[in-house]
């Protein structure tokens, strides 16, 4: 046994044997060295090509970034590039649609020391106040979400060298990117005449399209003096001067969310608009819970239109409490964008609601006449209101039309944009033939008998305990073609019918003047 070891021992250690001369090959020292050698510099190469794909890798995922995401990165707050493009170029201008009306320049002075201060002036002082904004203090509006725009120049080399050349140091700027919005001059100025004295905010867009053309927030500022203002308006917490109501402003949206209850019922139950009756008496009772009409009005016998144009508050909480579906109901929320991002991409608040399967009937009651705990802005309901007007698809709200150089060279056109349908369009046609009904028949009648045919619907949104109600109206025109949608809302002045709608109609009366 231990000579079979021995010899199977031997017989492993022999070294591998040549086949073309016969001779055992004996390897070195030097030879096993050099193996050693090789397998190191495989070694070594894998890991170099490997982390050269990493580093790779790692310098186009920090380029990509820093493209795709280079207006974040430039209006980060840590990022100061902006002072330093200040001290070189011009900011750009904001112009109204009109590609001429100025709304927001710059003018530059030369100091004694050689240095130049850069003024921004706004010509229509409070007019455009929330939508187009400040520079200055961190900025807001237009201003800010397009600071980085204006503040890159896009004129040829030429041109640059030439202001390079020029003596005075404040001819020697690079005339920034110029902004021609979606701004309609003559809506705006009529929104913001018709809002007189009243606190508020008023919306005005293009169904079709999306573009703003009129944004009001009440009360406002002058931007020309924001800086020397600024601890007074910071110290005003009662007024909110600084908020845009259009877009933060969140309210409860009153008889305008009925709305909303008409597009779910419609939903769940297309021949409910020939089949549905209800009883008025001006109460009604569910659960040991009540809610009354406007001042208890008993509105008798009436079918769902009726309902809708006399916006009587008992036939909608029986709708709510007895027909609408809590997952149904739950559904058409979401699908309207409560609780939801808005597709809209300056800043904004997110309306909110209950989900009808967490309230109460009493709850469900107030939710169904637009009370409770729901709350919305104008911009949101404005957004419904027109995707009502364009047979159920909602278009993007924007406030830019172009983007172009000191020279006029167009450089980005922005394009309306379609979000998606919030409801079918025979669910619009039919929502549409309601709000109709409101002013030829209910509580928007004195928009009727005039050279347009308008669309609408009001609310009185009561806001504390001493019944305090804000005033809501949101409708279109012309009825069979709309064209404009108006969104009204003023604070604490009571019913819709009496102070939104005479605001809207002043507004839909200077579109179709022109």
């Amino acid at each position: 046994m231990f000579k079979s070891v021995t010899k199977q021992n031997s017989s492993a250690q022999k070294p591998d044997k040549n086949a073309s001369t016969g001779i055992f090959d004996v390897p070195t020292r030097w030879e096993k060295l050099e193996r050693e050698k090789k397998a190191a510099r495989i070694h070594i190469t894998f890991f170099a090509v490997l982390f050269a794909l990493l580093f790779g890798w790692m310098c186009f995922f920090f380029t990509q970034t820093a493209i795709e995401d280079r207006v974040e990165l430039f209006n980060n707050d840590y990022n100061k590039r902006d002072e330093l493009l200040e001290t070189r170029i011009r900011r750009g201008r904001i112009y109204a649609s009109d590609a001429e009306t100025v709304l927001a320049e710059t003018t530059a002075e030369l100091e004694e020391n050689g240095t130049v201060t850069q003024t921004r002036t706004y010509p229509f002082e409070r007019i455009y106040a929330h939508t187009v904004g400040y520079s200055l203090m961190g900025g807001s509006g237009l201003e800010e979400h397009f600071k980085y725009e204006l503040l890159h120049s896009n004129v040829p080399l030429s041109d640059k060298v030439r202001c390079d050349n020029k003596k005075d140091a404040d001819e020697r700027l690079y005339p920034g990117n110029d902004l021609i919005t979606t701004l309609d001059t003559v809506l705006q100025e009529a929104c913001y005449e018709a809002m007189s004295n009243y606190e508020g905010a008023v919306i005005v867009t293009e169904p079709s399209t999306g573009r703003i053309l009129a944004m009001v927030s009440k009360p406002d500022y002058d931007p020309n003096t924001i800086e020397q203002e600024w601890e007074n308006l910071l110290s005003d917490n009662e007024s909110g001067t600084l908020l845009n109501r259009v877009t933060q402003g969140l309210y409860p949206p009153g008889s305008t969310f009925k709305i909303v209850d008409c597009i779910d019922i419609l939903q769940e139950d297309p021949d409910i608009v020939e089949d549905y009756s209800f009883t008025c008496t001006g109460v009604f009772e569910s659960g040991g819970e009540s809610i009354h009409c406007y001042e208890y009005e008993k509105h008798g016998e009436i079918d769902l239109k009726e309902s809708f144009a006399e916006s009587c508050n008992s036939s909608f909480a029986n709708i709510g409490v007895n027909l609408i579906s809590t997952d149904s109901m739950s559904a058409t929320l979401k699908r309207l964008l409560f609780n939801q991002k808005l597709p809209y991409e300056m800043p904004y608040v997110r309306s909110s609601i209950n989900m009808p399967d967490t309230l109460s009937t009493e709850g469900i009651m107030q939710m169904s006449i637009g009370q409770g705990t729901t709350s919305m802005t104008p911009l949101h309901l404005n957004m419904i209101t027109s995707a009502v007007a364009n047979s159920g698809v909602l278009m993007k709200p924007h406030l830019a039309d172009e983007l172009r150089d000191a020279n006029g060279r167009t450089l980005k056109t922005y394009v309306p944009e379609e979000y998606g349908a919030l409801m079918s369009a025979s669910v619009a046609e039919t929502i549409s033939e309601f709000m109709r009904s409101v002013v030829t028949d209910g509580t928007a009648m004195s928009l009727k008998g005039r050279d347009y045919e308008a669309a609408g619907k009001t609310g009185s949104a009561e806001f504390d305990n001493n019944k305090s109600s804000h005033a809501w109206f949101t409708g279109f025109a012309p009825y069979d073609d709309p064209k404009i949608c108006v969104t009204v809302l003023i604070e604490g002045k009571g019913m819709g019918s009496s102070y939104a709608v005479p605001v809207a109609g002043r507004i839909f009366d200077a579109y179709f003047a022109r």
